[in-house]
């Protein structure tokens, strides 16, 4: 038998020895039976809350999965691959139907023990509590820090921790703080932030981080307070309380929600001030007047606007090439930090990069060998969708109506209290899991599977026709710009200093994804390769 190990611990304050200790056990068990470890697969300081499909370990070990590279996974138990319950299931539900056995080393999970569906429901939802648990007991620790006077959140720069009697307290970093100074000197004075930036590197000012500055750690966000030029604790007021990390069940991807001002904890420090008031409120007073030159398209976080905008790799720094203006892509690194981080200050034609990026996908989706892999794909999930649906639709629809009574017990708890968050998140999970249900009764109702994948087959031909098209009109979608990266892998835009000429260079594709024409969206539906390639633009 080939067995797979995989290994996960939580966070950076937990030993890296871990993985090693999580790794031996795994190995002895496999010993034990006579069974030969083929891969062994990681993730170090990663949640459990975190979706296996975005850990670098859990994709690879979900790739080896589906190519077959294993037929028993061994780890320390379930929580290692997630502790959210319903993906949990998932996983293990779609591991155990290609036939990879499960075992858990220190849970006794099998995938050949009877009662395993009971003992994997029951562990999930312990796994989920012990989530739910420990972020209410360090939330209730962290405030009675804060109600103590001690440090109860990170270190801004210009500070330093240093530990005092029941915990740590911040202090002013003089070094530090003087950086801290000329930032809003400069701001006050009419320089860009990018300027900042920029004279902050080539003066070898090492960032809040360690490397260099980007536009974003200064200035941020106005509206959420974020970014040194928004950090009111640098005029003595502490404010705790004032976000919290959410889990969007859609995506899985975790993310900063602003909490009720009502919520916030705030005390004056005035130890603690950096900035005189004077500076303060003239910076700020001039930011409500209009922001300065060249701050305007400087905040972090926003969307991609372009078709490959992020996806694309500088050669010289490794830094994204993005657009630059709306002409042209560029390293967001030489842009934000300057020549002193990045000498590439080489730009490419963004109409000239894109076209030749979707010719070489379309080529290579519309391969015969991709179009009757898609065939399989598509019938083999479509025949193993029917088997379940059929075998539990009772069940089901006795959930879809549950569902629906709590969806009208959420509605009119809204109706009644104003908008909760925690309201809103749940009526989100529950409409999803709604919609989930009618697809998979519907898919129970729908026409002959190979009417379907002729159907699939025809509509994704199409679609790749068009690709160009169906991209453009999809950009606001991040799981769009997910499936790109995964087609094309990195891809470094290169200009030969000699001839003046540009290439797109493919150095190491990854497993392609094909690209299927499901209704309005574009949906992941199968996988293909194809060689390393290197074409002029």
């Amino acid at each position: 038998m080939r067995v797979a190990l995989y290994a996960r611990f939580s966070s950076d304050l937990q030993r890296q020895t871990s993985i090693v200790d999580q790794l031996r056990a795994a190995r002895d068990r496999a010993a034990k039976e006579g069974w030969e470890v083929v891969i062994e697969r990681s993730d170090e300081a990663i949640s459990g809350s975190v979706p296996v499909a975005l850990r670098r370990g859990g994709k690879a070990l979900l790739a080896d999965a589906l190519a077959g590279r294993f037929d028993v996974l061994i780890l320390e138990g379930l929580d290692r691959l997630s502790r959210d319950v319903g993906e949990q299931d998932q996983v293990v539900k779609r591991l155990e139907y290609r036939g990879i056995r499960l075992i858990g080393t220190s849970d006794g999970y099998d995938t050949q023990a009877k009662g395993r569906k009971v003992m994997r429901v029951a562990r999930g939802l312990v796994n989920e509590m012990y989530l739910d648990d420990l972020r209410d007991k360090t939330h209730r620790g962290l405030a009675g820090q804060f109600e103590r006077g001690l440090s109860a959140g990170g270190r801004s720069y210009g500070y330093r921790s240093v530990e005092v009697a029941g915990g740590r307290q911040l202090v002013v970093d003089e070094a530090e703080a003087s950086t801290v100074r000329f930032i809003f000197e400069s701001a006050a004075a009419g320089h860009s932030v990018r300027w900042i930036a920029h004279e902050l590197n080539a003066r070898g000012i090492k960032s809040p981080r360690g490397g260099s500055w980007a536009v974003s750690a200064i200035f941020g966000s106005a509206a959420r307070g974020l970014g040194m030029l928004n950090n009111e604790l640098y005029i003595g007021r502490v404010i705790w309380n004032r976000r919290q990390w959410l889990k969007d069940p859609e995506t899985g991807m975790r993310r900063y929600v602003e909490r009720p001002p009502a919520e916030w904890r705030v005390r004056e420090q005035p130890e603690l001030r950096i900035v005189p008031q004077d500076l303060w409120d003239r910076l700020h007073n001039r930011a409500r007047r209009g922001p300065a030159p060249g701050r305007e398209r400087e905040g972090a976080g926003a969307s991609p606007k372009t078709l490959f905008g992020g996806l694309l790799v500088c050669p010289t720094c490794g830094g994204a090439v993005v657009a630059i203006n709306r002409a042209r892509y560029g390293c967001s690194v030489h842009k934000d930090r300057g020549n002193t981080v990045c000498a590439n200050g080489a730009t490419f034609p963004r109409d000239r990069v894109d076209q030749r990026l979707v010719a070489e996908l379309r080529d290579c989706l519309l391969e015969p060998t991709v179009l009757a892999r898609l065939q399989r794909e598509v019938r083999e999930q479509l025949r193993q969708a029917r088997r379940e649906t059929h075998a539990d639709a009772d069940g089901l629809r006795r959930r879809l109506q549950a569902l629906e009574g709590e969806i009208g017990r959420v509605v009119e708890a809204l109706a009644s209290v104003g908008v909760s968050q925690a309201l809103t998140t749940r009526l989100q999970a529950a409409e999803a899991e709604q919609a989930a249900i009618q697809r998979l009764l519907e898919a129970a109702a729908a026409p002959a599977v190979d009417d379907l994948v002729d159907a699939a087959v025809a509509g994704c031909r199409a679609k790749i026709m068009q690709l160009q098209q169906a991209l453009a009109e999809d950009l606001d979608r991040a799981r769009t710009r997910r499936v790109l990266a995964d087609l094309l892998g990195p891809v470094r835009l290169v200009r030969d200093s000699a001839t003046g000429e540009s290439f797109a260079e493919l150095e190491e594709p990854a497993d392609r994804l094909l690209l299927a024409a499901v209704g309005e969206s574009l949906e992941v539906v199968a996988r293909a390769g194809f060689e390393p390639a290197t074409f002029g633009l």
